[in-house]
């Protein structure tokens, strides 16, 4: 077991199996030093938790289900990143996270919603979880999940 899951075993979390693709793509890839995930959905057991529109009001995601969500969206970027890369520990940085909320549209919190992602990162990979990132507002997501991640990491040889 890496040192990455341990300190994620030690919160209460394990990295899942990498969840299938639902479509034509792969879950990640890498290019030189960086891996690349695909859009990663907060899929448990084949099953997404919760679906809508993140907002707040009846009939809505709430915002902190959303971000409990994201974090479950950070951790199968972690199992895609390491599908490829075997071993978590060679993962050098967390260089960009990019989350899409699907938002009500009177909803302006993505980078709080997004934050459950950043979150888990930092606590997986510690200094070197710090990364750039973008919190992206859309009108739909697929499947209609409430939230998607996608990260781009630098591995060390």
């Amino acid at each position: 077991m890496s040192a990455v899951e341990e300190r994620l075993a030690a919160l209460g979390h394990t990295v899942p199996e990498v969840v299938p693709p639902v479509a034509a793509y792969v879950p990640a890839v890498q290019q030189g030093e960086l891996i690349f995930t695909s859009g990663q959905l907060p899929m448990v057991d084949g099953a997404l938790p919760a679906t809508g529109k993140v907002g707040e009001g009846e009939g809505l995601v709430d915002p902190a289900e959303a971000k409990r969500l994201a974090g479950i969206c950070a951790l199968n970027a972690i199992a895609a990143v390491k599908s490829v890369v075997g071993d978590l520990d060679k993962v050098a940085r967390v260089v960009k996270v990019v989350g899409f909320v699907s938002s009500d549209p009177s909803f302006t919190g993505q980078p709080g919603v997004i934050n459950g992602a950043s979150e888990l990162l930092g606590e997986a990979f510690g200094d070197a979880g710090v990364h750039a990132r973008s919190a992206v507002g859309v009108a739909t997501l697929p499947m209609d999940t409430p939230v998607e991640l996608e990260i781009i990491v630098a591995v060390s040889a």
